[in-house]
């Protein structure tokens, strides 16, 4: 039989009519408790009309000329969550491999994110040539379901004889004069960003400065900006000096001081504390107190609630060398980052989630935002890092990230109120993605 290459491009334009009629029903969404995502306080008693996937009016008693209408009286609504830092498709039950990076594997888990209320993931350099002929587009456009993938493409590493096969497409410079021809390469698939590892990964080989500083020097040539994975918080000065546009993990070395404060904010960089990261390096050393949840566990992938509660798995965490370093490094990650936001340096949500078993995908971004709390920042500010911020570092906030006239509609409805327990983030009612329901959230089946 004759095989045939499916056009995902064509397809998506193919479908954009027939998007058009479902979305063209207008909606009155009546006496919600509007929390928009601009740091504003929750307006209570708000109406949101919707038309076309946008919203057309926000305010009190708004009529629906013949709009659908729905009373979401005691019900709060905020934007969708965006994660800027996130890993897709490599993951599937216990293993993280290239094996698993398939349509029906990345579909599944953008599905999975939706179901959490997140509506946009940023993929940090692991994607494959399968998502870049029309897929990823798709998604973007709202023509697939699940939340829209953004991707850095391939990301760039230190040189590894051996890498293993979900890493395995990253590009691996051993001199400056090797970037320019891998930057070509990386930006035919039209990054969002480029990403670059740094740091030792405790104690291995690190990227030398004169090689970031050609990625960064090539990046910005072709106007794609770049966003570190680092751990040292002198890897993020010298990054910052060199020009980086986004740290994308939380520095856990030391705290940050003054200077770099000042470098950081006047180079405008962004900072994605991916706190739930370091947590998971060594909660399960005992039994933290989500682990029977049951949003929680409908997040993970098959065998890793088997894994993770297995007497043995928590004993070898607890005895690890790295068990102290790990629990010190979260403690200075959640000082950095209330100093970072102190200062005015702009943060947005990022978790890690996806890159391995236990950084579960949808629940994780929840727990960020708890954390975020923890390390000081008020349930408010953490929802407004979590929407508007990572929007724009997405660069996406023109549509997303807010809930304000002329936006789109993608926004989660919660039976509870998030601004003084950020927890109630987790009663996710419905969510919707350009004005249209697509979800009860995670544990309707």
């Amino acid at each position: 039989m004759r095989k045939w290459k499916i056009n995902w491009a064509l397809i998506a334009c193919l479908s954009i009519p027939l998007l058009g009629l479902a979305q063209s029903k207008a909606v009155l969404l009546k006496n919600v408790t509007l929390i928009d995502g601009t740091g504003s306080a929750g307006k209570p008693n708000v109406d949101l009309l919707i038309s076309d996937g946008r919203i057309v009016s926000i305010g009190k008693r708004l009529k629906g000329n013949g709009a659908q209408e729905k009373d979401l009286s005691g019900k709060t609504v905020i934007p969708a969550l965006i994660c800027a830092h996130a890993h897709v498709g490599t993951l599937k039950g216990t293993t993280s491999s290239a094996e698993n990076y398939t349509r029906e594997n990345i579909l599944r888990q953008l599905k999975k994110y939706q179901d959490y209320g997140v509506s946009s993931v940023l993929v940090m350099g692991t994607d494959r040539p399968l998502i870049f002929d029309g897929m990823r587009d798709s998604t973007v456009a709202g023509l697939l379901p699940g939340a829209r993938l953004f991707s850095a493409g391939y990301g760039f590493n230190t040189p590894d004889p051996n890498p293993g096969s979900w890493m395995n497409l990253l590009l691996r410079p051993a001199t400056p004069e090797d970037v320019p021809a891998m930057m070509e390469k990386l930006a035919a698939v039209k990054p969002s960003v480029v990403k670059i590892w740094v740091d030792d990964h405790g104690g291995g080989q690190k990227m030398k400065p004169e090689i970031y500083k050609a990625i960064i020097r090539e990046a910005h040539k072709r106007n794609i900006r770049v966003a570190a994975h680092l751990f040292y918080v002198e890897d993020a000065r010298a990054l910052t000096e060199a020009g980086i546009d986004i740290i994308a993990h939380s520095i856990r070395d030391k705290e940050v001081d003054a200077d770099l404060l000042s470098k950081m904010k006047a180079k405008k960089v962004v900072y994605i504390p991916t706190l739930s990261l370091d947590e998971y390096q060594f909660a399960y050393a005992s039994s933290p107190d989500w682990i029977n949840d049951a949003f929680f566990k409908a997040s993970l992938e098959p065998g890793v609630f088997e894994m993770i509660t297995n007497k043995a798995y928590g004993e070898k965490i607890k005895n690890s060398p790295d068990y102290p370093k790990n629990i010190a490094a979260n403690k200075t990650a959640l000082i950095n980052l209330k100093k970072i936001f102190d200062a005015g340096i702009p943060v947005a949500l990022g978790t890690d989630s996806g890159a391995f078993p236990v950084r579960t995908q949808g629940f994780t971004e929840h727990l960020e935002m708890e954390l975020m709390v923890q390390a000081g920042l008020t349930p408010l500010q953490a929802i407004t890092v979590s929407t508007r911020n990572a929007a724009r570092a997405l660069k996406t906030d023109g549509d997303y990230g807010t809930l304000e006239k002329g936006k789109k509609a993608d926004l989660v409805i919660l039976s509870a109120n998030p601004e003084k327990d950020i927890k109630a983030s987790r009663a996710i009612e419905s969510v919707w993605k350009d004005g249209i329901e697509v979800s009860k959230g995670p544990l309707i089946k």
